[in-house]
């Protein structure tokens, strides 16, 4: 039997139930879901259904959002009674920094209208009457969180996709996957085969095994969650309303009531992994054996937290698998190297985030792209180099600080060291404290000779390195600094069609041979998808340069734009290195090490020379991204390091300096240069992003131009500003904190930071068209505080460039 269709999911929990549920939402009928066994028989049956909005990141706080929302009326709306309670939830804090959280978690939530409330602890006692306060700092009240029945809410997915035409398939194992030569998928079953235009992997814990009949690995580990279930208690049988779910992230569990009695379930720090030699063939509606001695400490803690707690018997105890990816973050969107695939899997909170990620799934299969940028869930931000040993120490760690708060620069440190480019130890010795990007060990800042080692992490301006970031920025802007950058994605684009395919992809203008341009990749929206630097080495050859963590976004995107011949595409990102020397003395340093001619004339900004230092033969790109005269010297791996001693060598007599990524955050905010996937996403166009002179509308055509034509004809909504911060507050501008005009929330901070070259608080920001004029007055919120805001006018530093021209 073959069955054609034109998009089939496999999986049938609740996440696999919703892609469906939301395919046919869309329109799309033509759809099928296959299910090993029963609907709900993998991680969903035994999920304790808890359905918070709360979420420390913009991308998941949107989908927890959109589930609550759609869980609310779904039943209605299909016919199938769900159990749902709405009871609110309080989250504990017992620290000024849980507080802090808190209040960054509020500054996200306000402006998509959720109305969260932060407690002190006299309010407690009014929302949960059982629970002592000792040692408690106050609370975040959410009044949209719950629980719901998680196989109710599936068979309710799936009867509304039925509803509207859906096929559904149970006990149907996927056997096989090959994309014939038209694209489409044959997918092999026990059950027949489906010739599927489309395929979607909402596999839960078995997604990695669906990967495997393609070769490919996906990183995913399944580890064991434990919850136990307690007696009926009387004082919850007797109350007319149910109590509102618990959360202790300090001591890290939650407690919520189920019927007459609790649940509790922690995130233990014996996170245990399971299945590492492969999954059972059957292990539907199955558990494992009660381990309650992990458990102990914590039921201890919830017990003198709720004393109402102590007074119940435990019914039963529920140890069943969870995926978690390496961040513990799902997996949704577009499977890198593979053409009409998507992911939408490893769900470590799936029953709260389904609704959501199956509405991202259906807009990114059917209309090209989610309506919100999910970068921090694509399947693309983990290469190969995420390897099972990876996988799974960093699986462990993030279930083990589940509930830790979520502070913006902490770097923790299990599966690491694992990419370092060849002067990580000569960088180390020197002090560099280094952190991790796309995998690949970058140094953040440089510890000072003497001093003291000390970590603390805030969400306020106090850190540790503080003062050496300051050191770092005004040894760039006075004299001179080197940089180790490893993990840039390389391209190489060459062939006769190499010109004519990058033209059509890219917005921008190309650059002429021997020069550099900043270019921008659209969606069908004019929304920016990708940037690059553009080297043009040669009439159809050319260089280009993306972000470290953008290597299989960008290598997809520069793959699917090539014609059937006269183009052909190289990774050069595991070949060369990157070596960065700016300041106003670079140039007195390279001319040390160089018999290339380096003056303006001679080398331009934003020119490009194959140039030789000692043996080292090498790419300088006359560009950087600090906002001072200087270099990026591109050369193989293998002689960076002779490289680096040549330019550390030249460079002692001038004081030269190593800087980090902390400084070189702080120097490019103070240009207003922009950052991928921080002040660059798929939601806004180049327009907004006030790149317009990075879009070429002479072209006859690139992707997205009509979209950019409409947009530009009927005006900008948002654009894209930099701001400067009052006195006031003890914190910089969080991502995503909103921005206000009296009681109007007018826009959405971007990148925010400490300038150590102006002496105050600085943002990048968009903001309504109608209040982005220089000199408007605003309000940010940071961290609870409304601290004044002045749009200004970019770059806030040297707003001629003449330092770069140099």
């Amino acid at each position: 039997m073959l069955e054609r269709v034109r998009v089939l999911v496999i999986g049938g929990g609740a996440v696999g139930c919703s892609c469906l549920y939301h395919l046919t939402r869309l329109g799309c009928s033509d759809v099928a879901l296959v299910e090993r066994d029963e609907l709900t028989s993998g991680s969903t049956w035994h999920a304790a259904g808890n359905c918070p909005t709360f979420a420390t990141g913009i991308g998941v706080l949107r989908l927890q959002q959109y589930s609550s929302a759609l869980y609310r009326l779904l039943a209605e709306e299909t016919g199938y009674p769900i159990n749902y309670h709405v009871t609110g939830s309080l989250r504990l804090a017992h620290t000024a920094e849980r507080m802090d959280e808190y209040r960054y978690v509020i500054g996200l939530a306000r402006p998509l209208g959720l109305p969260y409330e932060l407690l002190g602890p006299g309010a407690l006692r009014e929302r949960y009457p059982f629970l002592e306060l000792e040692d408690l700092e106050g609370a975040l009240w959410d009044p949209l969180d719950g629980d719901i029945d998680p196989a109710q809410l599936t068979q309710a997915l799936a009867s509304g996709a039925r509803q509207r035409g859906a096929r559904i398939h149970r006990f149907t194992n996927v056997t096989g996957l090959a994309q014939e030569r038209g694209g489409q998928w044959r997918v092999g079953t026990s059950g027949g085969e489906f010739l599927a235009e489309v395929v979607v992997n909402a596999a839960g814990y078995r997604a990695a095994e669906v990967m495997a009949l393609l070769g490919v690995r996906l990183p995913s580990v399944t580890l064991s969650h434990q919850y136990l279930v307690t007696e009926d208690v009387p004082q919850l049988t007797e109350r007319r309303e149910r109590l509102p779910l618990l959360r202790d992230p300090d001591v890290s569990y939650y407690l919520r009531q189920e019927r007459g009695g609790f649940i509790l379930g922690p995130y233990e720090q014996e996170a245990r992994a399971q299945w590492q030699d492969g999954i059972p063939q059957d292990f539907s509606y199955q558990l494992w054996p009660d381990d309650l001695g992990r458990l102990e400490r914590y039921l201890a803690a919830a017990c003198a937290r709720v004393p109402l707690l102590g007074t119940a018997g435990i019914k039963r105890v529920v140890n069943g698998p969870i995926p978690y990816s390496p961040d513990g973050l799902p997996y949704l969107g577009p499977a890198h190297g593979l053409d009409n695939f998507f992911h939408c899997n490893t769900f470590s909170f799936g029953i709260t985030q389904a609704g959501g990620a199956g509405k991202a799934l259906a807009e990114w299969v059917l209309q090209g792209g989610p309506q919100w940028d999910l970068w921090s869930l694509d399947p693309r931000r983990y290469g190969p180099w995420a390897t099972p040993g990876f996988a799974l120490a960093k699986a462990i760690e993030v279930y083990q600080n589940e509930y830790a708060p979520a502070f913006p620069y902490e770097e923790r440190p299990a599966g690491r060291p694992l990419r370092t480019s060849p002067l990580f130890a000569r960088l180390a010795e020197a002090g560099a404290q280094y952190g991790v990007r796309g995998g690949w060990e970058r140094a953040l800042w440089y510890r000072r000779s003497g001093a003291a080692a000390a970590r603390r992490h805030s969400f306020r301006r106090d850190h540790e390195w503080f003062e050496a970031v300051g050191e770092e920025v005004r040894a760039v802007r006075t004299g001179v600094g080197v940089m180790d950058l490893p993990g840039f994605s390389k391209f190489l684009l060459e062939g006769p069609a190499a010109a004519a395919c990058l033209d059509a992809l890219l917005c921008s203008r190309l650059p002429r041979e021997g020069r550099i341009a900043l270019a921008y990749a659209l969606d069908e929206r004019g929304h920016i998808l990708s940037e690059f630097t553009v080297t043009r080495l040669a009439s159809q050859r050319f260089y280009l340069v993306s972000a470290a963590s953008a290597a299989q976004h960008d290598a997809d995107l520069l793959r699917r734009a090539l014609p059937a011949e006269g183009a052909r595409l190289r990774s050069l990102s595991e070949e060369l290195g990157t070596l960065i020397v700016a300041g106003p003395r670079a140039r007195e340093l390279l001319a040390r090490l160089t018999r290339t001619a380096l003056s303006s004339e001679a080398f331009p900004w934003l020119a490009a020379r194959e140039i030789e230092i000692g043996a080292v033969r090498l790419w300088a790109l006359r560009i950087g991204y600090v906002g001072e005269l200087g270099w990026e010297l591109h050369a193989p791996v293998e002689q960076l390091g002779e490289l680096y001693e040549r330019v550390r060598a030249a460079g002692e007599a001038l004081g030269l300096t190593h800087f980090g990524m902390y400084a070189m955050d702080s120097l490019r905010i103070d240009k207003c240069y922009r950052g991928w996937k921080s002040d660059l996403e798929s939601g806004y166009s180049p327009l907004a992003a006030a790149l317009e002179r990075c879009v070429d509308f002479g072209k006859a055509a690139f992707r997205g131009r009509e979209a950019l034509l409409a947009e530009r004809a009927a005006g900008v909504a948002y654009r894209f500003v930099p701001l400067l911060l009052g006195e006031a507050g003890s914190a910089d501008a969080p991502y995503c904190s909103a921005l206000y005009r009296g009681e109007e929330v007018v826009g959405t901070v971007t990148s925010g930071v400490w300038s150590h070259t102006l002496g105050k608080s600085v943002a990048l920001a968009y903001l309504r068209t109608a209040w982005a004029a220089a000199g408007t007055e605003l309000e940010v919120d940071l961290l609870g505080e409304r601290v004044p805001a002045t749009v200004a006018t970019e770059p806030l530093y040297d707003p001629t460039n003449a330092r770069l021209r140099a």
